[in-house]
């Protein structure tokens, strides 16, 4: 059977992204009504379009509420009101969604019931500094996080200790309402907690010790911060958590292979939780991908080998190009498999913007590293300049789809002849 590889590595994708659309996911997940009140809040990238699949699932519902998004990611809704604010970094338009979310929420009965959207962007969407601490000061942390390579779990370790609406507290200001949350998971492991720092469940973890994390950070972390991530917090009242997922990684991946098989090729998921830093995981990627294509181990072609997660991209002293972790990692497997023939690879942001870059990520093929070169541009110092979208971009790979509004984390699909 003959058969396009990039073709079907973009037909996966759009699988993967479509398995995760909140139009086809909230309503099926949705609470009984309640005798009161119904207030919708969120954050998130998938915000907007989860808030405006409420509306269609609850037509004659009386509605009100308010969720914040990234920017560019806003739908147009009715009765729930929408702001947009920066991601990965926050800005004054997050935090003043988070004060307009927790206003919602504030002064409900028993009766009445929270309805929390809530998907990955959140943490920097949402932005309520602890006391003590300014918004500029947490801006500051987040920038230091997004260059340290920390795994998002350390990150929203972080994110909740200084700030007055994540780990739990945002489901506390609600009480005694019900709080109700749909979310769509774009970490490892679809830890409730980590996903946008779980603003709604209880956080048992609250009293950590982080003076590592303080050390990591250095000398550029604020004072403020610095104090609050050294010092033993109150611990908050624990609660249980109605807490309904509605999308993830591995449902994503399950949906691609099911497109794979209908291909008669056969996928092989090798995870949803991979992490590390992105120009590793591709060499590693690539010398799966070599075995395979060589030896038929750990399967036969024609194969795909179907992963998920998110990796991090450390940049340390390197004044960077432009990039994203998901055309960092193709640009490492590119070079490792040095033209391997047959083999091809993709891989993409679910939420269509790989780091603040405008694609989600990019496509590698045999012939990748030669018209590269054919165009000018060294790999091996692109790839230690983290400016792997100039090269993507330079020779036509990049995937661009625009604000996909989900987002289930990174998608990477290999091809094997």
């Amino acid at each position: 059977m003959t058969r396009d590889p990039k073709e079907l590595l973009l037909r996966l994708f759009g699988a993967a992204v479509d398995s995760a659309d909140p139009a086809k996911t909230v309503a099926r997940h949705l609470p009984d009504l309640p005798r009161g009140r119904v207030v919708v809040v969120g954050a998130g990238k998938s915000a907007a379009a989860m808030a405006r699949a409420v509306e269609e699932a609850w037509p004659g519902v009386n509605l009100t509420g308010v969720v914040v998004t990234r920017y560019g990611h806003a739908v147009p809704t009715r009765r729930i009101k929408v702001i947009e604010a920066a991601h990965p970094v926050p800005d004054e338009n997050g935090a003043h969604a988070a004060q307009r979310i927790l206003d919602a929420v504030g002064g409900l009965g028993p009766d009445d019931l929270v309805l929390a959207l809530i998907s990955g962007g959140g943490s920097a969407l949402m932005t309520a500094p602890a006391p003590g601490l300014t918004l500029e000061e947490k801006m500051r942390v987040n920038r230091l996080l997004l260059a340290s390579g920390a795994p998002i779990s350390v990150m929203n370790r972080v994110r909740r200790r200084l700030s007055s609406v994540k780990g739990g507290r945002l489901a506390l200001a609600a009480a005694p309402a019900k709080v109700v949350t749909l979310a769509i998971s774009d970490v490892p492991g679809d830890d409730p907690l980590a996903i946008a720092s779980g603003p709604t469940v209880h956080d048992p973890d609250a009293a950590a010790d982080l003076s590592e994390v303080v050390r990591m950070l250095g000398p550029d972390l604020p004072e403020a911060a610095r104090r609050l991530l050294l010092e033993t917090p109150e611990p908050l009242p624990a609660f249980q958590a109605d807490y309904r997922m509605i999308s993830t990684p591995m449902l994503a991946l399950e949906a691609a292979a099911a497109v794979a098989c209908a291909e008669g090729v056969t996928p092989l998921i090798l995870g949803d939780a991979i992490e590390g830093e992105a120009s590793a995981a591709g060499q590693i990627m690539a010398g799966i991908a070599r075995s395979a294509a060589l030896h038929g181990q750990p399967v036969n072609g024609p194969a795909l080998l179907l992963s998920g997660g998110e990796t991090t991209v450390t940049i340390g002293a390197t004044r960077p190009g432009r990039g994203g972790r998901n055309t960092e990692f193709l640009l490492a497997m590119a070079l490792a498999l040095d033209g391997l023939p047959g083999v091809h690879a993709l891989a993409g942001d679910t939420d269509g913007i790989d780091g603040s870059e405008d694609a989600a990520g990019a496509t590698v093929a045999p012939d990748t590293l030669a018209r590269a070169r054919v165009a000018g541009l060294d790999p091996a110092k692109v790839l230690a300049g983290h400016d792997s979208y100039s090269l993507f971009d330079r020779i036509g790979d990049l995937v661009k789809t625009g604000p996909t509004l989900t987002n289930v984390n990174d998608f990477r699909a290999v091809y094997i002849p």
